[in-house]
């Protein structure tokens, strides 16, 4: 009787966990979502993977309600229609946006609810025709969805293309091949060029010293430059002084022979004659 009695004890105090936790469990799911329900219905174009009933219902990133129905429009097999049970307290208006967030890698959804105009006045239903919501037709895009598409389109671009691909590793191989042929060649072209551009000690090579010698030329040019400059300005210097003097002199000898044409002009029985200031020629000892 004592051991029947321990089993039973142990089974009750298993179901009192097993209900504990499914009490804790409705709790947590309903935390923060507690008092009176408006109920609305959300029109999806396509999958909802992921979203579920009990799924939670984000107002802005705040947890407002859950999912409380999932079927098909009957009228259109392609549209999902979403029932939502959200807080009262909540404005739900015509315009808000309707989109689905997806909670990492687990692929459980959330339907999201953001804005909406505060002009506009809230939607209002009864719990028999609840007011409908029609969400826009990317609503639905999943990230791990669009990922799985994007490797579908690289599969069949490879499929498509395999035989490029194949063609351009043949190439590759037969290049390798080739190099690997010639690598004593390639390494005295190497060295080459490294004599060219470097040398052994990183400093000589033709290319380096002819860099130096027009380096060279060129402070050569510039110096030659400089004392042809010093030079020119010596020249003109000099050039001026006499270009000066010889000015001077012109203009000396202008003023001499101005004076002489003068005098001439006065006397001309001098350039006969010749003398002083007589205006006539000595005869007999008289004028």
């Amino acid at each position: 009787m004592e051991t029947r009695a321990n089993y039973v004890v142990i089974g009750l105090f298993t179901l009192a966990v097993i209900a504990g936790v499914f009490g804790f469990v409705y709790w947590f799911q309903n935390i923060g979502s507690t008092g009176e329900r408006s109920l609305y219905r959300v029109a999806f174009e396509g999958s909802v993977s992921g979203l579920r009933t009990g799924g939670s219902v984000l107002f802005n990133g705040i947890r407002v309600g859950e999912v409380t129905g999932l079927q098909l429009n009957p009228q259109k097999p392609s549209q999902v229609l979403a029932t939502i049970a959200v807080d009262r307290t909540v404005s739900i208006r015509p315009d808000t946006q309707i989109g689905m967030e997806f909670q990492g890698l687990t692929g459980i959804a959330a339907l999201s609810l953001k804005g909406g105009d505060p002009s506009k006045p809230p939607l209002v239903g009864s719990k028999d025709n609840p007011p409908l919501l029609t969400a826009p037709p990317n609503a639905t895009s999943d990230v791990t969805q669009a990922a799985r598409d994007v490797l579908t389109k690289v599969n069949e671009f490879i499929t498509e293309n395999q035989k490029a691909f194949k063609s351009a590793i043949d190439h590759l191989d037969t290049f390798s091949a080739a190099l690997a042929r010639n690598s004593d060649k390639i390494d005295h072209i190497t060295s080459g060029l490294q004599a060219l551009t470097g040398g052994a000690d990183g400093k000589g090579g033709d290319i380096n010293e002819a860099a130096r010698s027009i380096k060279q030329l060129a402070d050569n040019l510039d110096q030659r430059t400089a004392e042809i400059t010093v030079g020119i300005n010596r020249l003109s210097s000099a050039g001026t002084k006499q270009i000066d003097q010889l000015s001077a002199n012109a203009q000396r000898t202008l003023s001499t022979i101005n004076r002489a044409v003068e005098n001439l002009d006065r006397n001309p029985s001098r350039l006969i004659w010749g003398g002083g200031n007589s205006n006539l020629p000595e005869y007999q000892g008289r004028r």
